[in-house]
């Protein structure tokens, strides 16, 4: 994606926050769904011998699981290979088609998203419809990207995002490329091969190897942009596609972070407007007074980041991913008045749990997954060009001008990929999908992360794109509750009924 990379960590929060409890959810179906069988279909040269693969199926719970072989490099498909791993969620009558998922990153693990997913689709859509999470190249359960330790990476979340002098700056692109430099050290050549364009391509191997003729795609987040460049590549294999929450490809990286800047200031106004209405609210009685205090309070950690329990400490870089992470839907905004009403006190410990929810660390300094470091290799892969330091710092002042309290940050991180240590050979390309049916592109007016003239630009970038637009706040619509929303969406996968372009769901 061509944007900055802090602003790209912000966009898989969709994943972390919607698979929460999701392995424990539990679907019952009348009978064993059959396995699907592999497609007998004519294959893009070189590589008929993975879409002929016929996969091993296991039970893993009460979903299915196997693992897919495809090549690392594409272009050398005789090379090494990687592994896949597919969850299948079955459906619970006599199924046959598949809707594949994806909840968002890069990084986020559509292994662990899908039984959520599929506890939310109606029953009808689940008594005919398998729902299946691929792990991207690099993620989860598939092949990993190896790049820091644990510790290393730790350490790595306390650089400074908001540097204030040259020593400052010059730490910041030192630890993106040390970070690259691990992940080609200890990943080989699988680091230069976790590009979006190279995701998609494996995901045209899973619709044959599960017997579909047609990709049926439900991606929130990045996981649009993944499948936009599906259908750009396939378009005459996609059957319907649902964008929720979308990316603008076509944005360079400084273009996105102002974009992603001006959605969190947005979020962060909202939140305070919700706030004051309350009979107490701990950073003052009006929007300005409370983005003040915020402000004020992150200049605070800067200088002096303050002692949370156990000894760790709360900086201005894990404050900024903590306020972040209460953002992405109002359910969480009350965790946020919490956490300021304990910083406002001297408290450093709940805004530091939201951080650590953030990137999914444990209590013992631990990781759940890595995707708070694949982020950095697929949006890198995926940016042809990116600004240096020097050319970074004269934009500062323009990004705090957006965004006080999240503009500095958004802003150095528009340089991240500059400093990445390996070549991106296979950027991001435009998306227009000729000859694709509807593609259905669902925005929220005021998401934070991928903001509404994302949606409204890949709308229009589709050739057959077609807006469906939620009025309100946090990240991405289909989950909301919105029921217009979900009844489109529903109707669009039941039977390809396309809403009419520009229909708005009011709040």
């Amino acid at each position: 994606m061509k944007r900055g990379v802090a602003a790209g960590l912000i966009a898989m929060v969709l994943g972390l926050a919607l698979v929460a409890g999701a392995v424990s959810v539990v679907l019952l179906r009348s009978g064993p769904a059959p396995d699907p069988e592999p497609l007998e279909a004519t294959a893009p040269a070189g590589l008929e011998r993975f879409y002929a693969q016929e996969p091993s199926w296991r039970d893993c719970g009460e979903h299915r699981c196997t693992t897919i072989e495809v090549p690392i490099d594409y272009d050398d498909p005789e090379g090494d290979t990687l592994e896949l791993a597919v969850r299948r969620v079955p459906a619970t009558g006599d199924g046959g088609k598949v809707i594949f998922a994806n909840p968002g990153g890069p990084g986020g693990s559509a292994q662990d998203f899908v039984g959520y997913l599929a506890s939310r689709l109606p029953g009808d859509l689940r008594r005919t419809h398998d729902v299946v999470g691929i792990d991207p190249r690099g993620v989860g359960e598939s092949t990993p990207l190896r790049c820091l330790s644990d510790a290393e990476f730790d350490e790595f979340i306390d650089t400074d995002p908001d540097p204030d002098d040259a020593a400052g700056i010059t730490a910041l692109s030192e630890a993106v490329r040390a970070m690259g430099e691990a992940c080609h050290r200890n990943s080989g050549e699988l680091a230069a091969h976790v590009s979006t364009e190279e995701a998609a391509r494996d995901h045209d191997i899973a619709r044959a190897v599960l017997g579909q003729e047609k990709m049926i795609w439900f991606g929130f987040s990045y996981g649009t942009q993944l499948g936009a460049t599906y259908a750009e590549l396939f378009p005459d294999k996609v059957g319907a596609m649902v964008l929720d929450g979308a990316v603008d490809v076509t944005l360079d990286a400084v273009d996105s972070g102002l974009g992603q800047a001006t959605g969190f200031q947005q979020a962060l106004e909202a939140y305070l407007a919700y706030c004051v209405g309350l009979e107490r609210c701990p950073v003052g009685g009006s929007v300005d007074a409370g983005m003040d205090t915020i402000t004020d309070l992150m200049q605070q950690l800067s200088d002096r980041p303050l002692r949370a329990r156990g000894g760790r400490l709360l900086t201005e870089g894990r404050a900024f991913y903590g306020i972040a992470m209460a953002l992405y839907s109002k359910e969480t905004w009350s965790f946020l008045t919490t956490a300021l009403d304990g910083l406002v006190d001297g408290n450093a410990d709940l805004l530091l749990a939201l951080s650590d929810a953030y990137f999914e660390r444990r209590s013992d300094g631990s990781f759940a997954n890595n995707s708070g470091q694949v982020i950095y290799a697929v949006n890198c892969l995926d940016e042809a060009d990116a600004p240096d330091a020097r050319e970074t710092a004269e934009l500062i002042d323009r990004f705090r001008t957006v965004s006080p309290v999240f503009g500095a940050a958004l802003g150095w991180g528009v340089m991240a990929c500059h400093d990445w240590p390996i070549e991106a050979t296979h950027p991001q390309r435009a998306v227009r999908a000729e000859g694709a049916p509807p593609i259905l592109v669902v925005g929220t007016t005021r998401d934070p992360a991928t903001p509404y003239a994302w949606s409204e630009a890949m709308a229009s970038q589709l050739e057959s794109g077609v807006l469906l637009t939620r009025e309100g706040d946090g990240h991405t619509a289909y989950t909301s509750g919105n029921e217009c929303i979900t009844d489109a969406v529903d109707a669009y996968l039941r039977d390809g009924t396309v809403p009419k372009d520009g229909t708005v769901c009011a709040e």
